[in-house]
C-alpha cells in the first residue's frame, strides 16, 4: 500500500526532532487529500529542494504522527538519517520512520 503524501517544512521541528504538522502548506495537502490524522498513522513527508545543478528534487521521509499535548499540535517522528532526494529512488523502511534523530 503507498502512503499519502503530505507537505512538512523540515526546519519546523520540536525540542524532540519531531516534525511540526502545522505549516500553511501541510494543512493544504491534508484537506486536498481529505486526510485526518490520527496517532500511530504512517506517512511520506515532502519538502521543496534542490539538487547539484539546482534543478528542484523533494526531499522524502517516512514518518508516524502522534499529538503533542506540549505543542497542542500533531507531529510526526522521522528519522533524520533516512531523509533521502526523490531521485535518488529508493523508499525509506517504515520502521526506520519510528525513530527519533
Amino acid at each position: 500500500m503507498v502512503k499519502p503524501r503530505v507537505y512538512a517544512d523540515f526546519h519546523n521541528a520540536d525540542a524532540e526532532g519531531r516534525l511540526r504538522l502545522n505549516c500553511v502548506g501541510t494543512i493544504e495537502d491534508l484537506a486536498r487529500q481529505g486526510i485526518t490524522l490520527h496517532k500511530g498513522m504512517s506517512l511520506t513527508f515532502y519538502s521543496d529542494d534542490l539538487d547539484a545543478g539546482g534543478r528542484p528534487d523533494e526531499l522524502l521521509a517516512d514518518g508516524v504522527v502522534s499529538f503533542s499535548e506540549e505543542e497542542h499540535c500533531w507531529v510526526a517522528a522521522i528519522d533524520w538519517s533516512a531523509i533521502h532526494h526523490a531521485s535518488d529512488g529508493r523508499p525509506v523502511p517504515a520502521e526506520r520512520a519510528e525513530r527519533s534523530p
